[in-house]
């Protein structure tokens, strides 16, 4: 379903925490959560593409690409969890198949695959506007307690 804004309490708490505040880094990226939907464990999120992004040749680095695909990833891992629970990755493949370009918008869907008790398995497409597939990625993320100091 589209995010409405008005009414963040009717999302996940990781969906909450980020329509109150959205991460340092995810910020650099342009990061805009679109739809949401819980039950399936889907999560769509455009970027806004900056010069910033980009490698000296033009295109959008593909380290960015990869934390784009990373942080949609961990949106859709967050749909299970519960407040104090955290989704750390343990591992993410992420096939380059065209370039992005910065100043275009680029739009992630990331899924879960398979959530088990203490592990999640996700995939996720990154596209342009147009519908071209620019990377897909497949994670491994840890369900985890944070530790309090």
């Amino acid at each position: 379903m589209p995010i409405d804004r008005t009414h963040p309490e009717n999302y996940p708490p990781n969906i909450q925490a980020v329509l109150k505040r959205r991460a340092e880094a995810s910020a650099v990226l342009g990061q805009e959560v679109l739809d949401v939907d819980a039950e399936k464990g889907v999560v769509r999120v455009a970027y806004d593409t900056t010069q910033t992004l980009a490698n000296r040749y033009g295109a959008i680095h593909g380290g960015m690409t990869a934390a784009m695909m990373d942080d949609v990833i961990a949106l859709a891992a967050g749909l299970t969890i519960e407040w104090g629970q955290i989704t750390p990755t343990l591992e993410m493949k992420v096939s380059y198949l065209a370039q992005g370009k910065p100043g275009i918008r680029l739009i992630a869907e990331a899924r879960t695959v398979r959530r088990g008790g203490t592990v999640i398995f996700l995939e996720a497409d990154l596209k342009d506007e147009a519908g071209k597939l620019i990377a897909t990625a497949s994670s491994t993320v840890m369900i985890a307690q944070v530790k309090r100091p």
